[in-house]
């Protein structure tokens, strides 16, 4: 396992970042495998674990809080606030309110006294910066949170938060948690290279582009009956139609999902391994955030921990799928509200 400096903290975690959202009802029921896959993971060598309020509505933080008893030191935990967790108007977002209350319920839920990252899930633009900052800030000098961060933010809105931060004094974003993988290579423009210049660390989440690029989605073959795309059926229209083969951009992922199989044979390596290393290629990214909901998937992660990619490797993915490209908008990881016909009509 390798380990990298997360940004410019001094703290060492491993480039598999465990990622806990399929722990819980959404994913894995079987929350005693969750625990095992969990302690499988440390066991192997990660040394980072990152969960969310939001997952199965607490239920993932509860499943990591219990696999970590005893063991919490030997891991870097991190987990997220913004998502809607009650019915009350006020039970999500970035506001003080929330996350005074929501630090609370998150350390009962972890079992732990502190939260080593704490990291705003998604943008709101309902809540000034500089509110959310001092709110961050003054949960640090409590001690109940070492570091915080930000997931799925524009460019624009990390350089704000760090010119708000410097401007008043307080503490700063150290990372950055955006989508990346091969199929998903828009934050290439302007997300990476402003960690770059911030001295963030960057922790990208779904490498493997919500399974596309495990190989399990090929023409004229059914899904597994235990795949994401099966899953869905279960879902709102919205994530099923994310796995309706049928569609056209999902047909144009299939086409590349085939091309990349072939780069990953000439390799000699499998797709999946291939996919994320190559997220951990790029010089901005600390860590690949990777989501297995059983143990035999942690064991099939751990094998491909050390797999580095050729020059001549990362320009063929680069032919077939170019830099900064995306195929599917709602990839992204959050929908422009800016975009929205209220704020384009007067």
């Amino acid at each position: 396992m390798e380990y990298r400096v997360l940004g410019t903290t001094g703290v060492r975690v491993s480039t598999l970042c465990l990622g806990t959202m399929m722990f819980g009802q959404v994913g894995n029921r079987d929350r005693a495998e969750g625990v095992r896959a969990i302690r499988s993971a440390i066991d192997g060598g990660i040394n980072f674990v990152d969960t969310a309020d939001v997952y199965s509505g607490g239920e993932s933080e509860e499943i990591v809080g219990e696999a970590l008893e005893g063991r919490r030191d030997e891991v870097f935990l991190a987990t997220k606030v913004h998502g809607p967790m009650g019915p009350g108007q006020n039970d999500r977002g970035n506001s003080r309110l929330w996350i005074m209350r929501e630090i609370e319920n998150s350390l009962r839920r972890l079992k732990t006294d502190h939260i080593d990252l704490y990291q705003l899930h998604r943008p709101d633009f309902d809540t000034r910066i500089d509110e959310t900052l001092a709110a961050l800030t003054d949960l640090v000098q409590q001690g109940k949170i070492r570091y915080f961060g930000c997931s799925t933010f524009p460019a624009w809105n990390i350089v704000e938060a760090q010119a708000v931060s410097e401007r008043h004094g307080y503490g700063r974003f150290v990372t950055e948690q955006p989508p990346y993988s091969i199929l998903v290579r828009g934050i290439e423009h302007d997300v990476l290279p402003v960690c770059r210049r911030y001295g963030m660390g960057v922790l990208v989440w779904s490498p493997l582009a919500g399974g596309w690029l495990t190989g399990k989605y090929r023409r004229g073959v059914e899904p597994d009956a235990d795949s994401r795309a099966a899953r869905a059926k279960e879902r709102p229209a919205s994530i099923q139609a994310r796995f309706d083969l049928s569609r056209e951009t999902n047909q144009r992922k299939l086409d590349i999902v085939e091309a990349l199989g072939k780069v990953a044979d000439d390799a000699g390596v499998s797709l999946t391994h291939m996919a994320i290393a190559f997220t951990l290629a790029h010089p901005a990214v600390t860590s690949a955030i990777v989501g297995p909901r059983t143990e035999g998937h942690v064991a099939d992660l751990l094998k491909g921990a050390d797999v580095t990619l050729s020059a001549d490797t990362l320009d063929a993915i680069d032919e077939i799928m170019p830099p900064g490209a995306v195929i599917e908008e709602a990839d992204r990881g959050w929908e422009n509200p800016f975009l929205q016909v209220s704020e384009r009509r007067r």
